[in-house]
C-alpha cells in the first residue's frame, strides 16, 4: 500500500464554538490552575466555582482565576444546583474516592489522568457513572489534540499496515520535593508521566500478554525510573522507559508492516508527525507548531461540554474501555516490577485479566 498524497485534516470542531456550561473545579492544585487559565482562554466555558479543603485555599484560587464562587469542602461544591460537571483535579490517590462524591450527587464528571489507582477502581468508577447516567472521562489530553485526530485517520486507513511495534519513553527532571516523590500520594513516574506512553502503547497493541522490565527505587521511597518490555497476543512488541531524574525527547516511533510513524517533538504534546513508507524513500508530513507543556487542556473541556450537550455518556476522543485498558496495562507492569502503592491505601490489585 502507498502513502497517501496528501494527510486528511483534522476533525476537531472550534473549542470556542462549544456549548458553555458551569463548571466546578474540585481541587486547587497546580494541574487544576492550568486546566482553568486554558479553558478561560480558549472557550466559553463557564468555571463557576472551586472547592477545596480549606476555605482560605479555595478563596485564593477564585480570587486568581476571577471565579465567583469558593467551597471550602468537596461536598459542598459537588451539591452546589447551579453547576454542570466536575473536574477533578487531586492526587492520583484520592481520584476514585472525588469522582465517586461528583457523581453520586448526580454531577458530569472530567477526572485528571490517571483516572484511577487500578482497573479495580476505574471500574467501580465506570459503573457508578453509568448507573447515575451522568457523562465520565479521563482528562488524558493528549487524545483531545487535533494532531491525535488526523493520527487516528491515518491508523484507520491502514497507511502503515498492521503495528508491528512501538517505542515510547518520557523523563523530566523533578526536584525531591515535588509530590511525586511521595508515596502516600502513588508517586513516581508509573501513574503521571508514565501514563502518556503507556496509554499509547495500550491503544496501539491493546492490552499486554506478557510484560518484563527493570526499575529503580528512589531513596524516597518510590520508584524513580523504569523500563519495560510488553507484548501482545500477535507477538508485537512495545517499549516504555520513564524517568523522575531528567529530561529526555519524549518521542515515539510506530513500525507497521507497510511504513511508519515518526514524531518530530514530543509525542503527547502539539507538534508534527511524519508518516513513512516501507524502505523510507517517501514521506508525508502532518504539520503544526509546537506547543508548550498543557497548552492544549481547552481542548478536553470543549469536547466534554458538546458531548454533555448532545446526551453523550462518554467521548469517542478517551472512551471508557480505552481508559480502563490503560489501567489493566499499568497494573501488569506493576506486577511485573513489583510496584506497590500501599502507602497510597490500595491494598489489592485486580488480576491481569488475560
Amino acid at each position: 500500500m502507498s502513502l497517501p498524497l496528501t494527510l486528511p485534516a483534522a476533525r476537531t470542531l472550534p473549542a470556542m464554538d462549544a456549548p458553555p456550561l458551569r463548571w466546578g473545579i474540585l481541587g486547587s492544585g497546580w494541574i487544576a490552575a492550568k486546566f482553568t487559565e486554558s479553558v478561560k482562554a480558549h472557550t466559553q466555558q463557564n468555571i463557576a466555582a472551586v472547592g477545596s479543603r480549606s476555605r482560605s485555599a479555595a478563596e485564593a484560587f477564585a480570587a486568581q482565576w476571577s471565579i465567583p464562587r469558593a467551597y471550602d469542602s468537596y461536598e459542598a461544591l459537588v451539591t452546589a444546583d447551579d453547576l454542570d460537571v466536575i473536574y477533578v483535579a487531586t492526587p492520583h490517590n484520592l481520584h476514585c474516592a472525588h469522582v465517586l462524591l461528583a457523581i453520586e450527587a448526580g454531577k458530569h464528571v472530567l477526572v485528571e489522568k490517571p483516572v484511577a489507582l487500578n482497573r479495580a477502581q476505574a471500574e467501580t468508577m465506570v459503573a457508578a457513572a453509568r448507573r447515575k447516567g451522568v457523562f465520565f472521562a479521563e482528562a488524558l489530553w493528549t487524545y483531545f489534540l487535533p494532531k491525535f485526530d488526523v493520527l487516528q485517520q491515518v491508523l484507520d486507513a491502514g497507511a502503515i499496515g498492521e503495528i508491528l511495534s512501538v517505542y515510547t519513553e518520557y523523563g523530566e527532571y523533578l526536584p525531591p520535593v515535588h509530590r511525586i516523590f511521595d508515596a502516600r500520594l502513588a508517586g513516581g513516574p508509573l501513574l503521571d508521566l508514565g501514563t502518556y506512553p503507556v496509554s499509547l502503547l495500550t491503544k496501539l497493541l491493546g492490552v499486554p500478554r506478557k510484560v518484563v522490565g527493570l526499575g529503580q527505587t528512589d531513596p524516597a521511597g518510590v520508584n524513580g525510573q523504569l523500563s519495560i518490555v510488553l507484548a501482545n497476543a500477535n507477538g508485537a512488541l512495545g517499549t516504555m522507559s520513564t524517568t523522575l531524574y531528567g529530561f529526555t525527547s519524549t518521542n515515539a516511533a510506530i513500525v507497521g508492516t507497510n511504513g511508519s510513524i515518526r514524531f518530530n517533538t514530543e509525542f503527547h504534546l502539539p507538534g508534527s508527525f511524519e508518516v513513512w513508507s516501507l524502505d523510507g524513500s517517501a514521506r508525508i508530513r502532518y504539520d503544526e507548531p509546537r506547543g508548550a507543556h498543557f497548552e492544549g487542556l481547552f481542548y478536553e473541556a470543549a469536547e466534554v461540554a458538546r458531548a454533555i450537550s448532545e446526551g453523550r455518556r462518554e467521548s469517542a476522543y478517551r472512551p471508557l474501555e480505552a481508559s480502563l485498558e490503560t489501567m489493566e496495562t499499568l497494573d501488569a507492569i506493576r506486577d511485573a516490577l513489583g510496584i506497590s502503592f500501599a502507602e497510597a491505601g490500595l491494598t489489592d490489585r485486580a488480576p491481569n485479566k488475560r
